[in-house]
């Protein structure tokens, strides 16, 4: 309606005088035509497709985050967004970011990240190839590894075993093998402290002998096959049942041993200890 009156009030006003030339009139942008044209709709469209896909908590806070990475990485702001954004580098931070949108149970979700992250860490300068070379893939695992709870020996010896040496150029599969097999660790450290958490009752130790057993059990859980895919670990912890585990803890108190105590880094330490031995090394 405001548009409408300031067009009647302009088609209202005076003319030019005489002699004046009445000036060119370019034909009016609808709103359609100047979203394709400065590439909002596509931008918006891209937008809208990581959110279905990541489907996070909370979507405004998502959206608001992606938007600033794409700005941050925008041609002509590199070196500003470098300077700015604090911890990794600007393509680091960003291929870090992409690898977080989804979960890892998420497949085609969690694939379609893991590649937009390697084509992000692929592009060098003028004076360097195209691809991930092993020393940026391995910083990138690094900080993947601090985004939880897992011991740093864990995540130490976790990266010994998916490792690239850093003049090799990684493949996309080992990539996402390394990728994937991080994060699985800190969603397998994550479900180890829930799981001391109900052993201590919410204390700082609990009984050694019960985490003893508990970790017995799942040390038979893990090896009960061959795994190919770091899920399968989960799901292996999975089969420790309720009633198994409740088997498991009453035969330790009913031994005849003296009461100790062992801490959460402890029981943490020893069940992704577990866990790491099963990781497939890189070759």
């Amino acid at each position: 309606m405001a548009t409408y009156e300031k067009r009647r009030a302009a088609a209202a006003a005076p003319g030019p005088g005489p002699g004046l030339a009445e000036p060119p009139h370019a034909p009016l942008e609808s709103e359609a035509e100047f979203l394709l044209r400065a590439g909002v709709t596509a931008m918006v469209r891209e937008a809208l497709l990581k959110v279905l896909e990541a489907r996070p908590e909370e979507p405004v806070s998502f959206l608001a985050d992606y938007f600033e990475r794409l700005v941050l990485g925008s041609p002509g702001t590199a070196e500003e967004a470098a300077a700015q954004v604090p911890g990794p580098p600007q393509r680091l931070a960003r291929a870090l970011w992409y690898v977080r949108l989804a979960h890892h149970s998420h497949r085609t979700a969690f694939d379609s990240n893991a590649g937009a992250a390697y084509e992000v860490l692929g592009r060098g300068g003028r004076r360097r190839a195209a691809g991930v070379d092993g020393r940026v893939y391995s910083e990138l695992l690094r900080h993947i590894c601090q985004l939880g709870a897992a011991p740093a020996e864990a995540a130490a010896a976790l990266l010994r075993r998916v490792r690239c040496r850093d003049h090799e150029a990684v493949p996309f599969d080992v990539f996402r093998y390394g990728v994937l097999t991080c994060f699985v660790l800190l969603e397998f450290t994550a479900k180890a402290d829930a799981l001391f958490g109900v052993l201590g009752g919410g204390c700082g130790t609990a009984d050694g002998r019960v985490c003893q057993a508990v970790l017995r059990a799942l040390e038979e859980a893990l090896g009960s096959g061959r795994f190919a895919l770091p899920g399968r670990y989960l799901e292996a912890g999975s089969k420790l049942g309720p009633d198994g585990l409740a088997l498991a803890m009453d035969r330790a108190l009913r031994e005849r041993k003296l009461r100790s105590c062992m801490s959460r880094e402890e029981f943490l330490k020893r069940a992704t200890a577990l866990f790491v031995a099963k990781v497939k090394p890189v070759e």
